[in-house]
Formats: structure tokens, sequence, C-alpha cells
């Protein structure tokens, strides 16, 4: 009987720091895991940003061609833009170099 004592306290108290260690060990792969995950959506966030500054400056420019221009101006300018049209004899040069 005293056997059975000295037995199963020496076994839950195995059992405890077992569980501690487990819960310690998923608590660090957890914190580790959200950590990457943080590091990513700022990187989403950055580009999201720049996005967003890049379509305000956009933006502005379309509403200074409204307020500023007429819409025959308008129209060519979405024409040559979006759809890459041109007039019948201009020629076009493309910069090859990258710069």
């Amino acid at each position: 009987m005293v056997r059975n004592k000295i037995y199963g306290g020496f076994s839950k108290r195995i059992i405890f720091k077992f569980s501690i260690l487990a819960l310690a060990i998923y608590l660090i792969f957890s914190m580790i895991s959200l950590q990457s995950e943080l590091v990513e959506q700022r990187k989403v966030l950055s580009q999201r940003q720049k996005q967003i500054s890049e379509l305000r400056v956009s933006n502005e420019e379309l509403k200074s061609l409204l307020k500023n221009g007429s819409q025959k101006e308008l129209v060519e300018r979405a024409a040559r833009d979006k759809l890459d049209f041109v007039y019948i004899n201009e020629e076009i040069y493309e910069d090859i170099k990258g710069n």
C-alpha cells in the first residue's frame, strides 16, 4: 500500500510535467507560425498601400484631365493608354534600353 502511494504520486508528477512541457512546445510553435504569418501580412499590406498610392496618383491625373481637357482629349488619351491606338501616319518609338 505504501508502495502504491509512492508510485502514484511519482506518476502524477511525471504526467503533470509532461503536459506542461507539451503545452509549452505547442505555444512556442504557435507563436512562430503567427510571427511568420504576421511578416507575410505586412508584405501584403505594403503592396496594397503602394497600389493605393499609385491609384490615387492616377485618379488625380484623370481628375485634372477631366477638369482641364476636353472630352476629345480624354477619349484620345484613354484610347492611347488602354487600347494602344495611334493615328494612321503616326510613328511610335519604344525605348528598349530599359532606363
